[in-house]
């Protein structure tokens, strides 16, 4: 096993609308590496992010809206036997993908994530991030903007992500649970602060612990999608 972890492929799929502002950063932290493939899902871009995407000579795709599908789509297109997926507003760390294919030898783990941090010096975001990492190391639930990545092989076997509006990360930690162990990479991805600084930090924090209690609760995604557009918030 350890032999075909050493040698796999990483396809990292980055699931994009209007991103042209992020773009370019992200696919740059994904160079450097040599046995990768990069894969933009664009879901619609009303703005540069194709062309941009298209003049760093990435593999481009497209898919209907909506985060789940964008990513089962890169997926479905991957030839690597490992999958990470990329935020299109987070940021690598150097030496990725050997952290990956180590953390994907140790006994019994089928995918993991990284640490998080945030690109704001607010002190309010410096908790969120411990908040984000305590969960992430004790209870095995990191989120999609911690760059999330697995064995090709166990992404098929749990159906991929579940094509929700929303949640659809959370829900992919848990069936991943199921079946062996999440592994959280101590060295940080680095991701915008934007949809913290857009609401605030705390009511987008509340908002995001209403939003998990109320998914456990059983309320349906496509409802707290509405009240996410009621209330103009970003998406987690």
């Amino acid at each position: 096993m350890s032999e075909s972890i050493d040698a796999a492929k990483i396809s990292i799929i980055i699931p994009a609308i209007n991103e042209a502002g992020n773009i370019k950063k992200a696919i740059a932290t994904t160079q450097g590496s040599i046995n990768i493939e990069v894969i933009v899902v664009d879901g619609g871009s009303s703005d540069d992010t194709v062309a941009i995407a298209q003049s760093l000579n990435v593999k481009i795709i497209s898919s209907s809206p909506g985060r789940a599908m964008q990513m089962n789509a890169g997926a479905v297109a991957a030839s690597g036997e490992i999958l990470l997926f990329l935020h299109a507003d987070t940021l690598l760390p150097a030496g990725f993908d050997e952290m990956i294919c180590t953390a994907l030898q140790q006994p019994g783990t089928v995918a993991g994530a990284f640490k998080l941090r945030i690109d704001a010096p607010l002190l309010s975001l410096r908790w969120v991030e411990w908040g984000v990492n305590v969960r992430s190391h004790f209870y095995q639930m990191p989120y999609g903007d911690q760059a999330i990545f697995s064995k090709k092989a166990v992404f098929q076997q749990i159906g991929g992500f579940p094509e929700l509006p929303i949640m659809e990360d959370f829900e992919l930690m848990r069936r991943l649970k199921r079946i062996g162990r999440i592994v959280i990479i101590p060295t940080p991805v680095v991701t915008s602060a934007r949809r913290w600084l857009q609401k605030g930090v705390f009511k987008t924090t509340l908002l995001n612990q209403i939003v998990i209690i109320a998914y456990l609760l059983g309320v349906s995604p496509e409802r707290i999608c509405r009240w996410y557009r009621q209330e103009k918030f970003k998406r987690i």
